[in-house]
């Protein structure tokens, strides 16, 4: 993943740049950008993955940016930086994935990374002409296979993870993150114990404030959890 830093102080630069090299692969500095202006011609030139886009900024700020950025042909992920959560809060009603509060921890940093992977149009055609993956599954003392263009949702209970498809449901022994990593295409987190197949996700709801999730082919609703929230608000603006 090639990543863009922008924001107008140094300081703030050279503490994600040194992160990111920190960290190394498969993240690397795409480049720096010190203005709004500055980052789409950084862009232009070189491209990126993601972005981390600071939100104040002289001239063209960041919320302006990532929205030109947004109409780009292949648009790169974007995740907010600032030192003041009530502008975050802005980040939420723009393509962003996700926001980061200055100064920038690791741990947190690394979670904003692995949550923004981004198809490109090209992995989109890739996955749309692809055999659609099968999961294996216990069914009455044996084995069947389910197709993750049919899965609703995947929900962790106890040791095992119940995969709730247009049928019914089945028992899988296999950990939510592993089956993430496989099928980030395929499946969307929206808490620590649930996935939800990306082709369900058909609205979102407000229960006695807590945001759920609306699903095709189900009556339930999923709690969706805030940090995952920015996620699901992208993926229902597409």
């Amino acid at each position: 993943m090639r990543i863009l830093v922008v924001d107008d102080e140094e300081l703030a630069r050279q503490r994600l740049t040194g992160l990111i090299d920190e960290l190394g692969p498969p993240y690397e500095l795409a480049g720096q950008a010190a203005n709004g202006e500055e980052a789409l011609r950084q862009f232009d030139r070189a491209g990126a993955d993601l972005v981390l886009m600071d939100i104040r900024m002289p001239g063209m700020d960041g919320l302006e940016a990532a929205r030109l950025l947004s109409e780009s042909e292949q648009p790169p992920a974007v995740v907010f930086t600032t030192a003041y959560e009530e502008h975050a809060l802005e980040a939420f009603e723009t393509a962003a994935q996700d926001y980061l509060l200055k100064p920038v921890r690791r741990e947190r940093l690394i979670a904003a990374l692995e949550r923004s992977q981004r198809l490109t149009r090209s992995q989109l055609n890739a996955v749309a002409e692809a055999p659609v993956p099968q999961l294996r599954a216990s069914y009455r003392g044996g084995v069947m296979t389910l197709p993750l263009d049919e899965v609703i949702y995947l929900r962790a209970e106890a040791k095992y993870v119940v995969a709730r498809h247009v049928e019914g449901e089945l028992l899988l022994e296999e950990s939510l993150k592993s089956l993430q990593e496989k099928y980030g295409e395929w499946l969307l987190r929206i808490h620590r114990n649930a996935l939800i197949g990306r082709r369900c996700l058909a609205g979102l709801e407000k229960i006695q404030g807590v945001p759920r999730a609306v699903l095709r082919g189900c009556d339930e609703t999923l709690e969706i959890s805030r940090r995952h929230l920015p996620e699901v608000r992208r993926l229902l603006k597409r």
